[in-house]
């Protein structure tokens, strides 16, 4: 049977049904429905259990694992920072070995959709988008033919150079407005979304720009002045500068134009989303559109998301928005959003007694403010995406020298979002902390409170 997807689900009622029996037109009560429980999604990254989930029966217990402890999504990483797949496709290639270790012989997407649905679990795949190489290891579409999609930042020291020149950032990011690689990857979703029917969902990762030093190529130039209609006299200083500080670190400087050029790359972000969008949905009406992104959105401009409602404002509340950047906001455009509060302060009175400041991997400088800790973001998300929903994720990695305040975290997520989002079951795994994350569900509540509303 066709799973229902989350909007559907979050619809259903709590109350009982009565109706008239065949006989004689005796009343009968029908059992209720139980009211669904708050989503609860596990992701599988591709790279770190390639080895782990190339044999059926590791599949099979970890889903079952999963499922035992109130978790109801599988998310499944098909495409990693590489721009290989775990499928096979007519457009990509597929990753046959990681790190010494051989894919199985099966279809590995599909065993998981298979399975996952025998247990009552939701499969959704999850794709890295706008990244097609790994930096460390020289791997990937940008390095075997097509160097040209990769991103072209704003180096401090070197100026404009290619992102494959920056070895101590992991990947190889592509510059959105590409249109040969904007074609490649819409046929990817939309081949994936085909091959399998009865796939619940897709969630997209890396929908963004790599940070505040992308993309300066003469592409990029060249759109953002067709945008403002007038040349950029002085490129790339009328954006920005950077500015070397006491203690040896560059941030970045605000030129006359940063602010519109902000806007417009997001604009350039959510005009991909809601075509990307539109593609899948003409393949499979049902698949549920989802996305991750960063928690922190008081910096998140820099990447050139606005994950917020069209109708927040951000102008009225942070000064590298312009009145116009609030059109951009892409949360009605999310079937299932997923973001990460990846923070090791779980409270405010934790964040405010502890007072130190947060860079996250996309920050080109420290933030501070209780956007910082999980129950002051959970917060300020009600805020800003207005009636939609988010899923709260947690970074286990980061509590690998604290297993209990994981525990916290999972719980404060589950009580103040929408659901819950744990990265990654990797780390779960090899240290042991299957303990920890049952305790963060049971302390999310009982399951009358933790139930849609």
């Amino acid at each position: 049977m066709k799973k229902l997807s989350l909007k559907k689900s979050l619809l259903l009622l709590a109350s009982g049904m009565l109706v008239l029996s065949s006989c004689g037109g005796t009343k009968k009560m029908v059992k209720a429905e139980e009211p669904p429980a708050k989503p609860a999604l596990m992701w599988f990254d591709a790279e770190a259990n390639f080895g782990r989930f190339n044999q059926k029966d590791s599949i099979d217990y970890y889903l079952q694992k999963i499922k035992s402890l109130g978790f109801t999504h599988a998310i499944v990483d098909v495409r990693p920072i590489t721009g290989e797949v775990l499928y096979d496709s007519k457009y990509a290639p597929r990753m046959e070995e990681w790190k010494g270790a051989k894919r199985g012989d099966f279809d590995y997407l599909g065993y998981f959709i298979q399975e996952g649905h025998k247990l009552g679990l939701q499969v959704h795949a999850s794709l890295n988008v706008f990244c097609a190489g790994h930096n460390y290891f020289d791997r990937g579409l940008v390095y075997t033919g097509h160097p040209e999609w990769a991103s072209m930042v704003y180096d401090p020291e070197k100026g404009i150079i290619s992102i494959m020149e920056e070895k101590h950032k992991y990947g190889a990011m592509i510059n959105p407005l590409n249109e040969e690689y904007r074609k490649h990857i819409i046929n990817v979703l939309k081949e994936l979304v085909g091959k399998y029917p009865d796939l619940d969902g897709l969630m997209l990762d890396r929908v963004r720009y790599d940070g505040i030093s992308a993309d300066f190529s003469p592409l990029s130039r060249s759109k953002f002045e067709e945008y403002i209609g007038a040349k950029v006299e002085n490129f790339p200083q009328d954006i920005l500068t950077w500015e070397k500080t006491a203690d040896g670190k560059f941030v970045p400087k605000f030129g006359k134009l940063a602010l519109k050029w902000f806007e417009w790359r997001t604009k350039t972000i959510t005009d991909f989303m809601a075509l990307v969008r539109k593609e899948v949905k003409a393949v499979n009406p049902n698949i549920s559109f989802g996305t991750y992104t960063g928690a922190w959105y008081p910096s998140y401009y820099e990447v050139g998301v606005n994950f917020a409602s069209k109708d927040y404002d951000p102008s009225k509340d942070f000064d590298w928005a312009t009145p116009e950047y609030k059109n951009y906001g892409y949360a009605e455009l999310i079937d299932l959003y997923a973001t990460g509060n990846y923070y090791t302060d779980i409270t405010i009175e934790e964040y405010l007694r502890n007072g130190h400041s947060v860079w996250n991997e996309t920050d080109s400088q420290a933030q501070s403010g209780t956007w910082y800790c999980v129950e002051g973001s959970c917060q300020h998300l009600r805020t800003i995406l207005k009636n939609n929903k988010f899923m709260g994720g947690v970074l286990v990695d980061q509590f690998y020298n604290n297993p209990a305040k994981l525990s916290k975290a999972i719980a404060m997520n589950l009580k103040l979002s929408d659901g819950l989002m744990v990265f990654d079951i990797v780390h779960i795994i090899n240290k042991g902390l299957w303990k920890e994350v049952e305790n963060g569900m049971r302390a999310g509540g009982p399951a009358d409170e933790r139930t849609i509303k």
